[in-house]
């Protein structure tokens, strides 16, 4: 009921000023239009880039060389490849988080972490390069070293609550 109780909202307010809401209408969408074909190119790249991550298997080889790590720190190595992709694209780790639902299920202990791990991360790659090139940033400072390691707490974060929850 949020949408459609927010959406009236807005018309009843725009109404109430006299406002030409179909007008407004018609400027956001022919600007949402032009953004969309500013960041198409960095879309497609990100998309192709993760194509060839999955198709060529360097993922899985990433995990089965970070074995060594993981397994001592109670990092599941599965997990490795949609750790590395959730940084990138959405869509790509949700089809690595699918995959691992296939193959453990979704109440497994790798399940549950991964789960809680999709949601305590962000795309951090994806979200500075469609942000940052629509509003023309060229020297990022400190952005993609705090996003990082935002989203290494939010993996560490994880893996402690799936340990402490579903142990």
């Amino acid at each position: 009921m949020i949408v459609p109780i927010t959406f009236a909202g807005i018309l009843m307010f725009a109404f109430s000023r006299r406002q030409p809401v179909y007008d407004h209408f018609v400027i956001g969408a022919k600007d949402g239009f032009t953004t969309v074909l500013q960041i198409a190119p960095t879309i497609i790249g990100l998309m192709v880039a993760v194509g060839m991550l999955r198709a060529s298997g360097a993922l899985d080889l990433l995990s089965r060389a970070l074995m060594p790590i993981t397994d001592p720190l109670g990092y599941p190595s599965d997990a490795v490849p949609l750790t590395l992709m959730r940084l990138v694209s959405s869509s790509a780790s949700t089809g690595l988080l699918l995959d691992l639902f296939e193959r453990y299920g979704p109440d497994s202990h790798l399940g549950r972490f991964i789960s809680i791990m999709m949601s305590c991360t962000e795309t951090v790659f994806y979200t500075m390069s469609i942000y940052f090139m629509y509003i023309k940033v060229t020297k990022t400072r400190h952005t993609l070293t705090g996003a990082l390691l935002a989203n290494l707490v939010g993996v560490i974060a994880s893996l402690w609550l799936t340990n402490r929850l579903f142990a």
